[in-house]
């Protein structure tokens, strides 16, 4: 089967029990995360072999974050070891008509003291099909930054089909870099990109033609994005297909999720999905894009279909608590095929 292999960060995630704030908790639910692992658990999951590339550093934290890589079935062979710390991310989940919250602690990360060569980019990439990466590695640091180019300038060379979740973070890019610039060298060498209008916005200064997306919220429909797609396959001409997903926000509680894929001559688009009580939100993108990279490797032929297993794979993720999407191919291509019941399976 073809192999992956996904860079970034993984975090300790670090949040009150339920819907608590903040302020009244003295303790902290533990989980472990980030873009890039997470995409790397769920094609596990979903039984692609996967290798997840990060800089750990050598301490009891460190070693819970490759275990829990490993426990996942995600190869860590590659992983670099140095730095003193884990990033940390302390998550406040709202509810109803109260946002959610990320505060970030995660400077001086190992991964954020990264230079170029500590990774041997040509041993990761040997027998391998797929790399992903995501805008939040870059935003990290320049030497982050770095490290991503090195690792795409050489899958490059090596004829690797090369994505990117654009993922804007507000809170990031705080070190100086020339985030356009960087994001835009960076992006020019995928075949994939996935991102919303917002990512578009503020990375490229691209946004959907005529649409203020800040006053139709929820209503915004698939074919207001279309532009979207066309400036970035414009501004990207190896770029074979550009996804967006749809989320509406309703509530914190209750978005709807849909997807549409360009291919340069067709836009495909899914069903929308109601999703009233959301457990946890946070690695929908993620999910969605395991689902997505899967769907692309083994349903090559078939765009539609790809994009429908990523976005009933992301829709289930909204009902799994923590980082990572914990769903198998069947239980993804069940809800494909119309069966939302939640039956007990016996």
């Amino acid at each position: 089967m073809k192999k992956v292999v996904t860079f970034g960060e993984i975090m300790l995630r670090l949040s009150p029990a339920e819907n608590l704030r903040f302020s009244q908790v003295n303790n902290f639910d533990v989980v472990y995360g980030g873009g890039e692992s997470n995409v790397a658990v769920s094609l596990a999951n979903y039984g692609v072999p996967v290798e997840f590339v990060t800089r750990l550093p050598k301490n009891d934290l460190g070693e819970c974050a490759l275990m829990e890589m490993r426990k996942r079935g995600v190869g860590t062979q590659h992983i670099a070891f140095g730095g003193d710390r884990l990033g940390i991310y302390f998550l406040e989940t709202g509810a109803v008509s109260r946002g959610s919250k990320v505060v970030y602690d995660r400077a001086h990360s190992a991964i954020a003291e990264i230079e170029s060569g500590m990774i041997n980019w040509d041993s990761v990439f040997d027998g391998v099909e797929w790399f992903h990466w995501t805008g939040i590695t870059p935003a990290i640091s320049q030497g982050a930054a770095d490290v991503c180019l090195e690792a795409v300038k050489a899958a490059s060379a090596k004829g690797i089909t090369i994505s990117t979740d654009l993922n804007y973070r507000a809170k990031l890019w705080n070190y100086g870099g020339d985030r356009e610039a960087i994001m835009t060298e960076l992006t020019s060498y995928c075949d994939v990109i996935l991102g919303n209008e917002e990512d578009a916005e503020k990375h490229f200064g691209i946004h959907p033609e005529g649409l203020d997306v800040h006053k139709h919220g929820h209503e915004v429909k698939a074919a207001s994005f279309k532009s979207v797609c066309e400036q970035m396959m414009n501004k990207f001409p190896r770029a074979k297909k550009v996804i967006t997903t749809l989320r509406g926000s309703i509530s914190a509680s209750h978005n709807t999720w849909a997807g549409v894929l360009y291919d340069g001559k067709k836009m495909y688009e899914t069903r929308q999905y109601q999703i009233t009580h959301i457990v946890d939100r946070v690695g929908g993108g993620d999910s969605f894009m395991g689902g997505l990279i899967y769907g692309l490797l083994n349903y090559p032929e078939n765009d539609q279909n790809a994009l429908d297993f990523a976005v009933a794979a992301s829709c289930l993720k909204h009902t799994i608590k923590g980082d990572a999407n914990l769903v198998t191919v069947e239980e993804v291509e069940k809800l494909m095929g119309g069966d939302a019941s939640g039956r007990v399976a016996r």
